[in-house]
C-alpha cells in the first residue's frame, strides 16, 4: 500500500531519532512500561503521528489497560490502517499511520475491557506526539 507521505530511509533518519526510526520505520517495539505516554491521562487533546503529525487518537479514546503501552479503544476515522502481521509465529493485527505508513503497534479485540469497541490499540509511545489542542475537531 502506498501512503500520501513518502520518504526514503535517509529522509526519515533526518527527521526521526534513532528509536523513532527503529519503531516507526522498522516495526520495532519499545519496552513495556517505559514509554512517555503509558500512564499519560489527559482529558482533552490529541495524539498525532511522531513521523508526519497526522492526527491518530483523541485523548478521550485513551484508557488504562495496564499492558505497559498506551491503549486506545478507537482511532480518528481513517487515521489508522490495519494489516495482518504473521511474525513471531502468531497472527496479530498491525496498525500503521494511514498518512505515512509508520508502525504504531497492534490492535487486539475481545479482551473484555469496558470500552465502547472492546478493542485495545496497543501503541508505542515513541510513535506518538501529544498536543493539548485537538486537530480532529
Amino acid at each position: 500500500m502506498t501512503h500520501p507521505v513518502q520518504k526514503s530511509d535517509q529522509e526519515w533518519k533526518a527527521v526521526l531519532n534513532k528509536e523513532q526510526f527503529r519503531v516507526l520505520r522498522e516495526k520495532g517495539t519499545e519496552a513495556p512500561f517505559t514509554g512517555e505516554y503509558d500512564k499519560h491521562a489527559p482529558t482533552t487533546g490529541a495524539y498525532t503521528c511522531a513521523a508526519c503529525d497526522a492526527p491518530l487518537y483523541k485523548a478521550t479514546h485513551k484508557f488504562k489497560s495496564g499492558c505497559g503501552w498506551p491503549a486506545f479503544f478507537d482511532a480518528v476515522p481513517g487515521a489508522v490502517t490495519r494489516h495482518t502481521d504473521k511474525t513471531f509465529g502468531m497472527e496479530r493485527t498491525e496498525i500503521v499511520c494511514t498518512n505515512c505508513g509508520g508502525h504504531l503497534g497492534h490492535v487486539f479485540k475481545g479482551e473484555g475491557y469496558p470500552t465502547p469497541t472492546d478493542e485495545r490499540h496497543c501503541v508505542n509511545s515513541v510513535s506518538l506526539k501529544f498536543g493539548k489542542d485537538d486537530p480532529t475537531t
